[in-house]
């Protein structure tokens, strides 16, 4: 019953506003929309934490030049607990960094799982924004990290297998999760028409084959500063501030930092309680009360 108490307090004490950052195929800038939102939040005070939930495949900590000495790999093996782990970014910016190259990492069993869980509801650190990483494709661990989350965003670039992964990843979470609202950015748009269109090519196929909502929420647009920025290991909102990009993602940030939190529990409402109740179904009323 201590994870069940854990958990409790979590929700009491500090209710956590879950956000996953996915989108089906690699390479569309689902990272780089990431740290930026939430370096933005995090230079106007919100306490934001990242998980870089690409577990075998790491590099948040690499695109802003960060030491690692721990991460997620040690948490799971008992080593320390997942406040030891943060690392500080830009503003105080909060990372929960995880491995590169490592196998074991991308195929967590059952017990490694719910060791993730319980390391999450034990976390001590106040945290007012979780911005989820996710890896590229439809794993099971995209799914799990998906569906946890209160909002998904789904980053698409004008690019016809960008468009077809990501509705494929939306046909999954619609017709087997249950998950039927997505926030869409569209990203290294050349204009504002071309993010629209870019947003009703990929309508036309989501209204026509599943019962799903989408929401255009940012037209990022495409920025060589961008590029300059990688290179310094800084991100864009920092390192050229007054950027096209930049004040994108500031806009950007604005919107997710006034999506409301839920305030009672739900499928959704901390990340991975949905999967911890379904397989210890006696916490339920314990959570409850």
């Amino acid at each position: 019953m201590d994870q069940a108490s854990g958990l409790r307090r979590m929700r009491q004490n500090n209710r956590v506003k879950v956000v996953a950052v996915t989108g089906g195929k690699g390479g569309v800038g689902k990272s780089n929309v990431t740290l930026n939102v939430a370096v933005a939040m995090a230079a106007q005070g919100k306490r934001v934490l990242v998980l870089d939930a690409d577990l075998g495949l790491a590099n948040i900590d690499v695109m802003l030049g960060l030491r690692v000495r721990r991460n997620l790999s040690h948490v799971l093996s008992g080593e320390c607990t997942l406040d030891e782990v943060i690392v500080e970014g830009p503003h105080g910016l909060m990372i929960i960094p995880a491995t590169s190259g490592t196998q074991s990492m991308v195929e967590l069993s059952a017990a490694e799982h719910a060791g993730l869980i319980r390391a999450f509801s034990e976390l001590k650190t106040p945290v007012d924004v979780l911005l989820v990483d996710t890896a590229a494709g439809i794993s099971d661990m995209v799914m799990s990290f998906a569906r946890a989350a209160q909002d998904i965003m789904v980053v698409v670039c004008d690019e016809p297998t960008s468009i077809t992964d990501a509705y494929a990843l939306m046909k999954l979470l619609t017709r087997e999760y249950g998950v039927f609202r997505f926030k869409v950015v569209a990203n290294m748009v050349r204009s504002l028409r071309e993010g629209q269109e870019l947003f009703s090519k990929l309508t036309r196929v989501t209204d026509r084959f599943l019962d799903a909502s989408l929401e255009l929420v940012a037209c990022i647009p495409y920025d060589n500063n961008v590029r300059q920025a990688v290179r310094k290991q800084k991100v864009i909102v920092d390192a050229f501030p007054k950027s096209p990009a930049a004040l994108a993602f500031r806009a950007l940030a604005n919107k997710v930092a006034s999506w409301p939190t839920p305030n009672q529990p739900g499928g959704h409402l901390e990340f991975f309680i949905e999967t911890l109740l379904q397989k210890q179904p006696v916490m339920q009323e314990e959570i409850r009360e």
